[in-house]
């Protein structure tokens, strides 16, 4: 998860990639506050669902450029040049991916990447929810995207969820580093009580109408008493299904944020936006002449189902899911996004290939650079290069 950004460029000589970078986010302090934890609020506006951001997102921008640096050398020494054939768009993470002001962002900074290349179209590169919010684009923008857009190339997209870690996330948090550097970064819980208000999250549940090699599930070990027994049981919860136990282990979930208890149960109205948004997503189309490719991470042990509790520590009250540890069964992937999700894209892909990556670690793969390169139709020169990765936002 995180912050995250798009890229576009427009070929030294060609069309322009832009890019949409996947962000990691680090934990900041609201104003004075003396929590680590960010203040959101979610409203409806005439324009759709939104959350109400504190500035400090600003201070994100270094890890934007971090995570997609290797990329972005590895074009430029292609050929593109930052500001004129090579442009970024970052957005937040939190936000759902199809409120009207990431599209009409996205929809100006397509513009203004073609027209700073010369009116050469653009060729996108996406990665993990960069590639959702370019299907809502699509879906929503047909037209605006053919005419501005020669080829998407989407990174490690978790098209049908991320069934695992989007469950778990939900109820216990994430945990973006483990031993002593987690004193330096936002905690596991910190993380759950941010990620219950962002529409992006319900957006990445588990798609219940994919046809699943099996249904992901939410397992829970459960003790149920009577006055003359007690019995331990092994509780399944599918994609429909879960959003009940989210209720429940939910309905009491709190925030000390100044003092002050803030509310934060499952949020029912962000699920109906979220399947709204799947719909759009449904609802895309690849244009004619738009050339489309998939690459997905492979060979790394992927969060499919996730269980609570044992048969020997069960849980007796579903709030308490939300204080344990999960225990995970695995499949193939990236190790956040399982394979047979993110090449479920639906489209007719002139290539889809899966690469033994991990889902950062895809921006780094040198295969990966070579697939981009063959369908960019780009070599790699030996030449000098700023050391610098930023990105000139298209815009300026």
């Amino acid at each position: 998860m995180g912050l995250k950004s798009i890229r576009f460029c427009s070929s030294p000589a060609w069309e322009a990639p832009f890019s949409t970078p996947r962000i990691k986010s680090s934990g900041s302090r609201h104003g004075s506050g003396s929590g680590s934890f960010w203040r959101t609020s979610s409203s409806r506006r005439s324009s759709g669902l939104s959350i109400i951001l504190p500035q400090v997102i600003k201070l994100l921008h270094f890890t934007e450029v971090y995570h997609f640096h290797a990329l972005i050398d590895m074009l430029v020494k292609c050929g593109y040049k930052k500001g004129t054939t090579l442009f970024g768009y970052g957005y937040d993470f939190r936000q759902s991916n199809r409120i009207d002001k990431l599209m009409e962002g996205l929809k100006m900074k397509l513009k203004a990447a073609h027209q700073a290349s010369g009116g050469r179209k653009v060729n996108i590169i996406s990665h993990s929810m960069g590639g959702l919010l370019v299907l809502c684009f699509m879906s929503l923008h047909n037209e605006v995207f053919s005419k501005y857009v020669n080829k998407w190339i989407c990174i490690a997209c978790p098209f049908q969820g991320a069934p695992g870690c989007i469950n778990d996330s939900l109820l216990t948090g994430l945990q973006f580093v483990e031993g002593f550097e987690s004193y330096f970064f936002v905690s596991r819980w910190t993380m759950h009580q941010l990620l219950v208000e962002c529409p992006s999250i319900y957006e990445m549940l588990a798609n219940p109408e994919f046809n699943w090699k099996k249904q992901p599930e939410i397992q829970v070990w459960r003790k149920h008493s009577t006055d003359e027994e007690t019995s331990v049981d092994l509780e399944s919860y599918g994609p429909i299904e879960s959003i009940t136990l989210f209720e429940e282990a939910l309905r009491d979930n709190e925030l000390n944020y100044d003092g002050k208890m803030v509310a934060l149960p499952f949020n029912s109205e962000i699920l109906k936006w979220a399947a709204g948004t799947r719909q759009v997503i449904y609802d895309a189309k690849l244009p004619d002449g738009v050339c489309f490719y998939n690459i997905y991470g492979t060979s790394f042990d992927t969060p499919f189902d996730v269980c609570y509790g044992s048969e020997t520590s069960p849980i007796d009250d579903l709030s308490e899911i939300c204080h344990s540890m999960p225990q995970y069964s695995y499949v193939d992937g990236d190790g956040t996004v399982p394979a047979e999700s993110a090449k479920a894209d639906g489209f007719d892909a002139v290539e889809r290939v899966g690469v033994a990556a991990s889902h950062r670690g895809v921006l780094h793969d040198e295969t990966v650079f070579k697939y981009i390169q063959k369908w960019l139709g780009v070599d790699q020169k030996v030449r000098k290069h700023s050391k610098s990765s930023r990105v000139v936002d298209a815009s300026t």
